[in-house]
């Protein structure tokens, strides 16, 4: 396959930012789309030029950190991680936009590298159970209803890859702060901090600069673990109980 591509280059958090053309030839259909990059970053160097700059790790789709957006779609044309994109996806001479996530809460740091630290600080905020020191209790010292234990697991998937955002009209993160407060929630080993931990990860979410959410759903369609949007509505349900219990009501 030959394809042209138009990458996102911008040298840092400061400088001007602009597409650049390349033409990348010989690649497999059945390449991943960060393969498909690799290729173009060994032409570059062989050039003489700087290679673009992207983020990316286990290139399993576990860890999210494959986040770019490929012609105005979150991760591409499918409900999958970028680095779980193959190039069949794609037609010889086809031409590829890249482009980073696109949100004031994700700063650009170089080409398509975005800082996403504002999700480690909600998480911070209150994604976290108390837990006794010691020696681990027994796997069923604590029964969990399967219909709960189902409920926690689906949200426990969301990889934090920041698709929701990057798809939202207004840059929201609701979706992945729902999935976080919601798989701890609905667990009894979440309870003692069930209140604070929804009052406390909304607020920093607002702190972090995300839009608000109108419930467009297209969170829920670019998310590639297929977090529910009811997620987003099980959360302010949280929230609500969480305010009246805090006002005494």
């Amino acid at each position: 396959m030959k394809l042209t591509l138009r990458v996102w280059r911008q040298k840092n958090a400061d400088a001007e930012g602009a597409m650049s053309t390349y033409e990348v030839d010989g690649i497999s259909p059945d390449m991943s789309f960060l393969e498909m990059l690799d290729t173009l970053n060994e032409e570059l160097i062989l050039e003489g030029e700087e290679p673009v700059a992207f983020d990316h790790d286990c290139r399993e789709g576990i860890c999210g950190a494959c986040s770019l957006v490929i012609n105005g779609d979150a991760h591409g044309p499918e409900r999958t991680t970028t680095c779980q994109l193959h190039m069949r996806s794609f037609k010889d001479g086809d031409t590829i936009d890249v482009e980073p996530w696109r949100a004031a809460a994700f700063p650009v740091v170089k080409d398509l590298v975005v800082d996403r630290s504002a999700f480690d600080r909600i998480i911070q905020a209150g994604g976290y159970i108390t837990a006794p020191t010691g020696a681990a209790p027994e796997a069923h010292a604590t029964p969990v209803p399967k219909p709960d234990a189902d409920f926690a697991f689906e949200h426990a998937e969301c990889i934090g890859c920041g698709a929701c955002v990057a798809a939202c009209p207004n840059g929201a993160a609701m979706l992945f702060t729902s999935a976080k407060v919601n798989h701890l929630n609905v667990l009894p080993q979440g309870a003692p901090e069930r209140e604070t931990r929804v009052l406390d990860m909304v607020a920093q979410m607002d702190d972090e600069g995300f839009g608000g959410c109108t419930l467009t759903g297209e969170c829920a369609t670019a998310c590639p673990k297929g977090i529910p949007l009811v997620s987003i509505t099980s959360m302010n349900k949280e929230w609500l109980r969480a305010t009246r219990k805090a006002a005494g009501k």
